[in-house]
């Protein structure tokens, strides 16, 4: 790989919300480093509402296959809905394009692994799976108090998360969320916890859960309750709603044998026998940000990056498994 501090020509596909609200904030924040010529949106209409916030040399287009076609960009950043982002991530690999995705990795595990058979042939081509909380400083900090033996072995844990998509919630106008696609709400936002989740306490062994769909118009499943079983032993239960509110959801809290300690995006508490609780504040939401910088860094200089397709598949498995686990009530999945 050719190592350069030129700045990335990069295209945004997609003009939706999250490109909107986090990742052109983020890209404008880094455009000594990277610099958006180009936005694909279905409708001409999305790509330039977008375009007007950076600035009238960016192109805007409604045919990939002609912004593919542009040797002078580096680049593709792309958001799109879940059920059809694979086929994007494809046709920009094969066009030589470094590529930033949304997670999931894709779909499901066979597409998943289609594209890294595809992008494999590939090496001097980075492909980042943007996944954001692996990203948050707090989780970091986290995975390394625990690395640095802090509270001991850990022994058991339990995070409990409820967000409810509704009418009024941005997220509930993007209609695709509503569709009833594979996974549904419990692909899209699970997956950031078990990112989370692996990078604070490591790999997942094995799952036992159940799920079910509350609200009538977020099929096919909107709840979830499971308990995840580590590599390294310890166990978590893990709870998740997007079809009921509540402001007493808990950290992900996490007990070992020698102290305790509770992560948020934003901060950790950690205690320790006999010493009380240290606060540790963090930056938040700020992961997109910082995994933007990171995909600079490996396209420019070579650098490594923690959201590789390998690490975006064993987020989609654990996902997949806890889907696969409720269609078997009190049988543990193996990963």
């Amino acid at each position: 790989m050719t190592h350069t501090n030129k700045p990335i020509r990069l295209a945004l596909l997609g003009a939706g919300i999250f490109a909107q609200n986090a990742h052109l904030p983020a890209l404008l924040t880094l455009h000594d480093r990277i610099e958006i010529v180009a936005i694909y949106s279905r409708t001409h209409a999305a790509a330039a509402t977008l375009a007007q916030r950076i600035g009238e040399s960016v192109a805007i287009y409604t045919d990939l296959a002609a912004l593919l076609a542009r040797a002078d960009i580096d680049a593709v950043d792309i958001l799109l809905p879940i059920p059809v982002q694979a086929d994007f991530v494809e046709a920009a690999l094969r066009a030589g394009k470094h590529v930033v995705s949304e997670k999931p990795i894709a779909p499901d595990s066979s597409a998943a692994h289609r594209l890294m058979a595809l992008h494999a042939d590939r090496p001097a081509q980075v492909w980042m799976v943007a996944e954001n909380w692996r990203y948050e400083e707090a989780f970091e900090r986290a995975a390394q108090l625990i690395a640095e033996n802090a509270i001991g072995r850990p022994v058991t844990a339990a995070w409990s998360r409820y967000v409810a998509l509704k009418p009024g919630n941005p997220y509930y106008a993007t209609t695709w969320r509503r569709s009833g696609f594979a996974g549904g709400l419990l692909l899209d936002g699970v997956i950031h916890l078990a990112a989370a989740l692996r990078l604070v306490l490591g790999e997942i062994a094995g799952v036992v859960s159940m799920v079910d769909q509350v609200a009538p118009d977020l099929p096919p499943a909107d709840t979830l309750a499971a308990v995840l079983r580590f590599a390294n032993g310890a166990t978590c239960a893990l709870q998740v709603s997007y079809a009921v509110d509540s402001p007493w959801g808990a950290p992900l809290t996490i007990v070992g044998t020698a102290g305790s300690l509770r992560v948020d995006r934003g901060f950790v508490e950690i205690v320790h026998p006999d010493a009380g609780v240290e606060r540790i504040e963090c930056g938040k939401m700020h992961g997109v940000q910082r995994e933007l910088a990171a995909f600079a860094d490996a396209v420019q200089h070579g650098a490594p990056q923690r959201n590789t397709p390998a690490e975006g598949l064993r987020d989609l498995a654990v996902v997949e498994a806890l889907l696969a686990a409720a269609q078997r009530p009190g049988w543990s999945v193996e990963l």
